[in-house]
Parts: structure tokens; sequence; C-alpha cells
């Protein structure tokens, strides 16, 4: 696979989501063709993408549809070079609610991915999985042998998605690598995600309504995240494997309230809300990753501390406040 990206004709699916738009931005950067698929509505609204610079807009390719409908993923994938597939249905208190719905995206979403990089022909499909496919964590740090253990609708979606994208690799010798990143946080994510919760209410309340605090997270700031889809599109000889994506440090949600209130210079009460906490057999309760593969493979490291990343997002959102509803638990 040639390396350099000017020039080079890349679909990215799920472009309206947190990761993506900023992947988008780099790839557009970088001097690649982008092609983005946002999910299909009648508000004409690309997501996360709204927020990207004016430049970026003007020069990607916006395609809005649905991943469930072949036929529109196959017309994306006209002659494009590098697939990466984000395209997701994520949130896992949704999941517990619409069950049905995010198995239908998160597979059947994944395989026509496969079946159209199959037919187009693409150089490579960079599939995008999860930390969550891996449950509590049996072992620490998590490697990729880890067992796999679907603890909620969401994870077991990944874990099917992430086994199709491993048999179109053995089974027809598709050219896939399945990036699964841990925690990833920074500008733009919705407060669906743990580090926005918590931000959003210590900068407009002082008190705050959390679920688990004992849970424990392995973090990766954006642009860290970012850095390590770009290397696995451009890194050769990578083809069937899968590769965590994690900075390898754990912090308990608790922790994470502490840094974020002696950055801000808060003082907060924490009030525990039952609504917010998983089924107990559905909860992971530790994620940390085991990131060698990553560092030896694509020459990926972390760059960003986590207090440098809670700095950055402190400040993005509490300049995008009008983005949040502070304190309203959001699934």
């Amino acid at each position: 696979m040639s390396n350099g990206w000017q020039g080079k004709r890349v679909l990215v699916t799920g472009a309206g989501g947190f990761i993506a738009t900023h992947l988008v931005e780099e790839l557009v950067r970088l001097g690649g063709r982008v092609r983005a698929l946002v999910r299909y509505n009648s508000r004409g609204d690309p997501g996360l993408l709204k927020l990207a610079p004016k430049e970026i807009i003007d020069a990607i390719e916006l395609i809005p549809g649905d991943l469930r409908d072949l036929a529109t993923v196959q017309s994306a994938m006209q002659g494009v070079n590098l697939v990466y597939h984000l395209g997701a249905l994520i949130s896992i208190p949704y999941s517990y609610i619409h069950p049905i719905e995010v198995v239908e995206t998160n597979v059947m979403g994944t395989v026509n991915v496969l079946e159209a990089g199959r037919d187009a022909g693409v150089e490579r499909i960079v599939h995008t999985s999860s930390s969550e496919v891996y449950g509590t964590a049996l072992r620490v740090p998590i490697d990729e042998e880890h067992p796999l253990q679907g603890q909620s609708p969401y994870s077991a979606s990944k874990i099917g998605a992430d086994k199709l994208a491993e048999s179109y690799y053995r089974a027809f010798d598709l050219p896939v690598v399945t990036l699964r990143p841990f925690n990833t946080y920074g500008p733009r994510q919705s407060a669906r995600a743990i580090v926005p919760t918590i931000v959003s209410q210590v900068l407009t309340s002082n008190v705050i309504r959390l679920g688990n605090l004992q849970a424990r997270r392995d973090l990766t700031y954006i642009s860290d995240t970012v850095s390590g889809f770009i290397k696995c599109g451009e890194t050769a000889n990578i083809e069937g494997q899968t590769i965590n994506l994690g900075a390898g440090e754990e912090v308990t949600v608790g922790e994470l309230v502490s840094k974020i209130v002696t950055i801000t210079g808060k003082q907060v009460e924490i009030q525990i809300e039952e609504g917010r906490l998983r089924p107990d057999k559905s909860e992971v309760q530790r994620l940390l990753s085991d990131n060698r593969l990553a560092r030896q493979r694509l020459g990926w490291m972390p760059a960003v501390s986590l207090e440098q990343g809670l700095r950055e997002t402190i400040y993005w959102i509490s300049d995008h406040l009008d983005y949040y509803t502070p304190g309203r638990y959001q699934v």
C-alpha cells in the first residue's frame, strides 16, 4: 500500500461522529480526497461535521445515507482507495432500549461495508472496534487476545462486527485491519460520554449527577486516536490484524471528577443517580489497554497527557456550553 495521502480517495463512514469528524479534518489537511458518509435525516444535519472549519466542509464530498442500505454503501465506495469504517450506533444505554436497531446498524451495516469493499476492490478497510468488546477486564493490561464478552447489546453487536471483519479477511482475503480504540475524549464529544458529562456539569452547577464512580477507564485524547487511525491507514502489511489503541493508563470516574474539579477550581457535590447505573452484570468495571502492538506495528504512542487533554476539553466545552444540557442524562 502506497504511502502519502495527496490525492488518495478515502471514504469515512459515520463521518458525522466524534472521532470521525476529527479524522476527516486530518485527512483533508494531509491532502486526501475525502468522501463522508453521514446518516440521512430530513434536516440535512451532517452531525458534528457542522462544527468543522468551513474549508474542511468545502473540501469533502458529503453523502447522506444509511449503512443498512447496501446500495448506498456500494455507491459511496466507488473509486475509493481506502475505507475508514466508523459508522455505528455507539451508546450503551441506547442499546438497552433499542437493541434491534443497534444490531442492524452495527452488524448489518458492517457486513454491507465489507461486501461493498469486496466488490469495489479497495486497498484497505480500517474497521473500528471498541474496547467494550472485552467487557470487564479478566486480566490487565488487556491485550488483543483477551476474551471477548458481550456485556451489553452494544458490545455484542461490535463483537459480531469484528468477527465479520475477521471472517472476510480469512474467507475472501479482504484487506481489513481492525482498530480497537479505548475511551477517546476531547472537543466535540457529546454528553453521552463520561468526560463531557462531568465537565459540562462542573462548569454549570455545584451539584453533579453521576453513576458508577469506581469504574476504571483508559482515556485517550482525540488527537492521539486520530493519529492511530492515520497510521493504521498507511502502515504496510498489517492486514488481518486487530490492534488496541489506548493510552495504557487507567483512572476511576471518581478520580476523573477530582482532576476536572482541580483544573476548573470549582467545588462540587456528587450525587449518584440510579438511572445512570448499568445493570450489575452489564457494567464494565475496568478497562486498561496493552498498547504494545500499536507501538510495534504502527509506531504509535500517545502524546497528550490526561491533564493536558482535560484542559483542552474543558476549554472547548466552556466555549460551547450551548451544545450541552448539563444534568440531564443523555443516552
